[in-house]
């Protein structure tokens, strides 16, 4: 196209540094980010004029230092980074004992509470009774404390899968609180080529009942994996407690 062509040319578009620049004209931000990444701040804002005189500096930092010392390397950063001098009068720092934002906060608490609330398979126990019957005792880890119950069934693979089963449902409805729960039956599947225990648990609120299904592979033992399937049918009951 030549120069007397007078069709308008296009635009070229800008490159990032341009874009940048234009949409910060003062590089705010770039101060900004300049300060955020000095040791022990959590938080900085710098406000201009219209004429892009800097007119107040807002500084939040945790614990660590004094605020007089936060206030010179804040001084010394801008003036050697950016070349930008500005009084100390314009600099305000606020101090804070806690470094995480809110929202680390809040599911840093909703962690903990669940932890609290967390239950462990601890241990099974299979010991012979009485002729052809046999105690199944489980332990369960329930908000950090060790918490068991026993049933004594006859010796069949059935009858230790329901031992266990009652057992762990024992030590839940003993020690959370909130509710009651009450077992409705344990089953051995074959489903995808793999042996299941299924349960099926009433939980009780009030005059609320609901049945809540749970299920385990088995691997080491039938009763383990009805403990284990137990676990799966109430764990979001057992987290809804407080």
């Amino acid at each position: 196209m030549s120069p007397s062509d007078p069709r308008p040319q296009p635009e070229e578009a800008p490159t990032a540094g341009e874009a940048v620049q234009r949409a910060d004209p003062w590089g705010v931000k770039r101060a900004e980010n300049l300060l955020t990444s000095l040791r022990g701040v959590l938080s900085a804002r710098v406000e201009v004029s219209p004429i892009g005189e800097v007119t107040a500096v807002h500084v939040l930092t945790n614990a660590e230092g004094s605020p007089k010392q936060m206030v010179r390397n804040v001084e010394s950063a801008l003036l050697a980074q950016l070349g930008l001098k500005v009084d100390h009068r314009k600099i305000s720092i606020a101090q804070t004992a806690e470094v995480r934002p809110l929202e680390a906060l809040e599911q840093s608490a909703v962690r903990d509470d669940a932890l609290k609330r967390q239950v462990v398979f601890k241990k099974l126990e299979v010991e012979p009774a009485e002729e052809h019957r046999v105690r199944v005792r489980v332990t369960l880890v329930v908000s950090g404390e060790e918490e068991s119950a026993e049933e004594e069934v006859g010796d069949t693979t059935k009858a230790r899968m329901l031992g266990a089963a009652r057992a762990a449902v024992a030590v839940l409805d003993r020690t959370i609180e909130g509710g009651t729960l009450e077992l409705e039956g344990v089953k051995l599947v074959d489903e995808f080529d793999s042996k299941l225990v299924m349960v099926g648990v009433h939980t009780i609120d009030g005059r609320e009942a609901h049945l809540v299904l749970g299920t385990a592979e088995v691997r080491r033992s039938a009763e383990g994996a009805a403990v284990l399937a137990v676990l799966d049918a109430t764990n979001r009951w057992v987290q809804s407690r407080s």
